[in-house]
This record gives C-alpha cells, structure tokens and sequence, in this order.
C-alpha cells in the first residue's frame, strides 16, 4: 500500500465528517466496530482520564441511533469545522490513529440554545475483514497553540 497517495484514516474522518454535515445516522453508525466505546471528558479542560464519562456504553446500533437521531432532530448544525492534525497507520497496516481539532456548535432548533463541542480528539481505527472501524473515540480535549493541555484553572 502507499501511504502517500492513499490514507484511509482520513478517509475514515472525512466519511465521519461528512455523516455529521448531512445528518445522516445511518452512514455514521456504519463507521463504528461492533466494540466501540466513546469516553468523553465532562468539559475540554478535564485532561485527566479518571474525570471522563461513557455516556453510550458499548456500541448498541439501535440505542446509539436514536441518541443521534435525537440530535439531528432537534438541533440545528451551525458548523463543524474539523481540521486533521494527524494520522498514522500500523506498521501492521491493521490499525490506525487520527487527531483532529473539531469546533462543532448545534443550536436547539426550539430553545436556540447553543451546544457545542470544540477540542482535540483521538479516534483510534482497526481494520477488521477489510473494512475501517472506529473502535474508540476520546476527546474534545482544550490545547494551546504550542500543543499544551488547558485546563480552568490556567
């Protein structure tokens, strides 16, 4: 494989990105492993793991697209600007990594209120039976310019 002309970890957060823009549940839940597990940090400024919640549990399809299609349902897709700081594959050619600055704001569509995730993310791939499933996702985590975690009470 060349990795220069062909990566599919991006291609992996491009199809990502793309599920969120068009709201589409279904193209989403195909990105995920049957195993997957989403931490995520209660704010971006919770860098330690011991703070961070599992809100989903273990990828269940129907419970997580009614979570998602909740969403879509309700809220408004102001933007979502994702920008791709890195990816990696395994030497193996099996696993993969992506970081990705994300700043993605919804708006309640009766409320107007404002939702939002903003931060670094790590997804990390498998390839399993010839296919890229995201097997888990953390983030959005605040970092300054230099690439130092933020925290309140800097």
């Amino acid at each position: 494989m060349d990795r220069q002309s062909y990566d599919p970890i991006q291609e992996m957060v491009d199809r990502e990105t793309e599920a969120w823009n068009i709201q589409d549940v279904e193209a989403l839940l195909d990105l995920f492993h049957p195993d997957m597990v989403w931490a995520w940090p209660p704010t971006g400024y919770d860098h330690d793991p011991k703070t961070w919640e599992l809100e989903f549990g273990r990828f269940d399809r129907d419970r997580w697209r009614a979570e998602w299609q909740t969403l879509f349902d309700t809220h408004e897709l102001v933007r979502n600007r994702r920008t791709t700081l890195r990816t990696d594959l395994s030497d193996e050619g099996d696993g993969g990594l992506a970081v990705v600055d994300i700043n993605t704001l919804w708006r309640h569509q009766e409320t107007g209120e404002d939702f939002r995730w903003k931060g670094r993310t790590a997804k990390i791939y498998s390839l399993v039976d010839g296919k890229w499933k995201l097997t888990s996702h953390w983030g959005a985590l605040r970092f300054d310019e230099e690439g130092r975690p933020i925290t309140l009470n800097d």
